[in-house]
């Protein structure tokens, strides 16, 4: 079997070696266009008089375009339809494009597009949580808010009591290969394009609005990016209808990539947060109310705002039963690039909310942070996984297993073309107490979702006897009563993340799959690869399907012409929904040449068995190939077709209620920090992680992805700093100045282990998501560093994030104070 095996990326020789291409790689013919955006320099305002003399005049410009000579509005909005490609009139944020320049080459569009003059007619900008507060800006009527229970009740009885805020700041994307877009125009008007994106159906879908073209007139063809993480979901829209615009109007070929400074400028971020907190429990700590009120700016445009705000909602809960859970969560219009997806989407922020409330409540009753997080967890769910089919194929899960009915869910990408879910009062938004939909008796979390695949209880225990945590806090401790300038903080975090997207037509995908008569395989599928090893899982797949060896696969670019209608590789379900439609194509192709072999041969189609790069047929073996041709000159279709689309799907992000996720991804961490007193500097000592990825498909890639995830998010929360000025300007804006963690960051001893398990649910070979679940393992670095802070004094530190050592600092100083 092909899967299982923790195998190298399919194309690392490529990386390693330079040979992988990319966009910026692409060899373009003679003629070929070069485009740059001009850049709005306020924040907020209208354009009162723009000359563009000089720029028509620079050296190499071949045309210009403001909106007005634009063939539509060219939105590049993924949801609401709000996103004007160039800005018209009206400007929103500092690095909005206001128009285009097409050049002979990129540096003489870069010159020309500085040499515009633009007086702007300036009005009062809002940047803050409290101003757009104050200033009722926000993209939704009123806030959002799902309740289980009754909070308020709950905590007028509580024993205890905590309350605090916590500022998270947001996230620049950092892919290696900026944003990039080339396009060729075809014969009859078609186009050609090529797009860095995660998305491409958007970008087909994009580009055919903008010019209103039908979307078979558009074909667009993703090969590989340096890396997403969410910024290529939405973010490559303008380039690549840029591109397009300019290669329809003037027939050449046109190719568009940011600099750094231009792409951390002009495209949007994680959303930063400001979450205020309220949590009653008892002497033991266990959660009896929390009180949640999210406050999430968004940017000037809506993008993927609401989902996102919507899956922090969902996350709020963490890996913990509370009885009595409110959130409340507003959305907030500020004048600042608009924030978009990034690895989490969202549930990081909720996430990190709850696990904050933790944290205070154990250092409120003076005990310890893990003890605490295990009497709130929710009960461990026992049962026997599937079991393993003859091929590698599944069975039916073995009795005892009765389980309530499951889910499923991830984002939800915003209103449909037809609907717009802004329109909604805010009378609809709050329902508090409405019955969960779980059947009696079964766990439940706030949204409605039955909890029937927990295994933390037992992962943490098994992660800390590995880690020896117990011992170690007991060092941790006697070092800081001993060490007056070097203090030393740990904990033990745990995550539980929803796989699926919320809108449920997303949660679909389709392959192509052929057979040659020489045995070799190609298939293609609507997933992209970003680096993170999804197209060497499905080619595992087909491989095991058909029992050959995985150098006889052969994944082709992801293409809008070859599988139409896809949903982006995003919400951690590449590998689910592609997997498995490659398998339904495989499968269906095995079907037909199991048929026609058995006819040859004299034998049932069910005694016909693929393995071993052979075919076996009754007492017959023949090779891979043999079959193949065979199969051919029988004139049987060595083509297929295959479709999935997730099951269990049943979610009102209305109402707050139903089953949004299809499982859950699990996972925990442990890190031990140590920091300097007198300067807040720090470093990350040691950091232990068991994941749970289910059946893995490949342990050597999820293995890298949990590492990843790991150092990205603990960059989140302790490096990363995004810095605007009172402009609206941002200042961090390049490597000099923004600063992601970097190898002398990670952890000095790094230990990362797989959790010994198999998806509850029927996933592709039983196995589970990696994309996202261990983006959330860096909270355990952030909470490290608030236990070491904890240790200057009595006082709780309401450390904020990005803990950089100026916000370290000062948390010292307060706790030192007693403040």
């Amino acid at each position: 079997m092909s899967v299982a095996k923790p195998l190298p990326h399919d194309a690392a020789p490529l990386h390693v070696t330079g040979r992988a291409r990319y966009i910026d790689d692409i060899p373009v013919p003679p003629g070929c266009l070069h485009l740059a955006f001009g850049l709005s320099e306020i924040a907020a305002g209208r354009i009162s008089e723009i000359d563009l003399s000089e720029v028509r005049r620079a050296p190499g410009v071949v045309r210009v375009w403001e909106a007005k000579d634009l063939p539509s509005d060219c939105d590049c909005s993924p949801s609401l339809g709000d996103e004007p490609m160039l800005s018209g009139g009206t400007v929103h944020y500092v690095g909005q494009p206001v128009f285009l320049v097409a050049a002979t080459s990129h540096l003489a569009a870069r010159k020309a597009v500085r040499k515009a003059v633009i007086r702007y007619q300036e009005r009062d900008p809002v940047f803050t949580v409290d101003e757009a507060m104050a200033a009722d800006a926000r993209f939704e009527e009123g806030p959002r808010i799902w309740e289980k229970g009754d909070a308020a009740r709950a905590m007028e009885t509580a024993p205890h009591v905590v309350t605090g805020t916590l500022e998270m700041g947001g996230q620049e994307h950092f892919y290696l290969e900026g944003q990039a877009a080339l396009v060729f125009p075809q014969e009859n008007g078609d186009l050609l394009v090529h797009s860095s994106t995660q998305h491409p159906t958007e970008i087909q879908h994009k580009v055919a609005h903008a010019l209103h073209k039908p979307m078979h007139a558009v074909r667009v063809e993703t090969r590989r990016m340096g890396g997403g993480f969410g910024g290529k979901e939405s973010q490559g829209n303008a380039l690549a209808v840029a591109c397009a615009v300019a290669a329809d109007a003037t027939g050449r070929p046109a190719k568009m990539r940011y600099d750094r400074d231009d792409d951390m400028t002009i495209t949007g971020k994680r959303h930063d947060f400001r979450i205020t907190y309220e949590a009653g429990f008892d002497e033991t700590g266990r959660l009896l109310a929390v009180d949640f009120v999210h406050y999430t700016r968004c940017g000037w445009a809506q993008d993927l705002s609401l989902p996102v705000a919507d899956r922090a909602m969902l996350h709020s809960d963490n890996a913990y039963d509370v009885p009595s859970l409110r959130v409340e969560s507003h959305r907030l219009r500020t004048n600042t690039q608009s924030a978009t997806a990034y690895r989490g989407f969202g549930g990081p922020q909720g996430m990190l909310g709850i696990e904050r409330v933790l944290d205070h409540v154990a250092h409120a009753l003076g005990r310890d942070p893990l003890e605490v997080r295990r009497v709130n967890y929710y009960a461990d769910m026992a049962g026997d996984g599937p079991a393993e089919g003859p091929d590698g194929g599944l069975s039916a899960p073995r009795a005892p297993a009765a389980r309530p009915p499951e889910d499923i869910s991830g984002h939800w990408k915003g209103a449909a073309a037809d609907e717009d879910l802004t329109s909604r009062g805010a009378e609809d938004a709050v329902v508090p107490g409405d019955p969960p939909v779980a059947p009696a008796g079964v766990q439940s979390t706030h949204y409605g979702q039955p909890v029937e695949d927990f295994i933390l209880g037992a992962l943490t225990d098994r992660l800390a006897e590995s880690c020896d945590y117990a011992a170690r806090r007991e060092a941790v401790a006697a070092w800081n009563a001993e060490t007056p300038l070097l203090k030393r903080g740990l904990a033990l975090t745990p995550v539980k993340f929803g796989i699926s997207f919320t809108l449920t037509h997303l949660n679909q995908a389709g392959a192509l799959v052929h057979v040659y008569q020489d045995g070799s395989v190609a298939l293609n599928h609507g997933g992209t690869e970003m680096g993170q090893g999804l197209f060497q899982k499905v080619a595992q797949v087909a491989a095991a399907r058909f029992g050959i060896p995985l150098e006889r696969v052969r994944i082709t670019a992801t293409d809008t012409a070859k599988v139409p209608n896809t949903s982006a590789t995003a919400a951690s379900s590449g590998s689910d929904l592609n997997g498995m439609a490659v398998q339904a194509a495989c499968d269906t192709l095995r079907g037909r040449m199991a048929e026609h072999l058995a006819g040859l041969y004299q034998a049932k189609p069910s005694e016909v068995v693929f393995a071993d790069g052979a075919v076996q047929v009754g007492d017959e073996r023949l090779s891979f190939e043999d079959a193949a041709k065979l199969c051919y000159e029988g004139r049987v279709s060595l083509s297929a077709t295959g479709f999935y689309k997730t099951p269990k799907v049943d979610w009102d992000r209305i109402r707050g209620q139903g089953r949004p996720f299809f499982y859950f991804a699990y996972g925990a961490a442990c890190t031990e920090v140590v920091l300097d007193t007198l300067t807040g500097e720090y470093r990350i000592l040691r950091t232990d992680i068991l994941h749970d990825c289910g059946a893995s498909l490949n342990p050597a890639l999820d293995i890298g992805q949990i590492e990843g995830g790991y150092v990205q998010g603990a960059g989140w929360l302790t490096t990363e700093e995004l810095v605007w000025d009172d402009k609206g300007r941002l200042r961090t804006h390049a490597p000099s100045t923004y600063k992601i963690p970097a190898c002398s960051d990670r952890p000095e001893v790094f230990n990362v282990a797989l959790w010994d398990g198999r998806n509850a649910e029927e996933t592709i070979y039983r196995s589970k998501a990696v994309g996202e679940p261990p983006f959330m393992l860096g909270i355990s670095a952030f909470l490290a560093l608030s236990d070491a802070v904890a240790a200057c004094g009595e006082a709780y530190p309401e450390l904020d994030a990005p803990a950089t050592p100026e916000r370290l600092l000062m948390a010292i100083r307060k706790v030192q104070d007693g403040v």
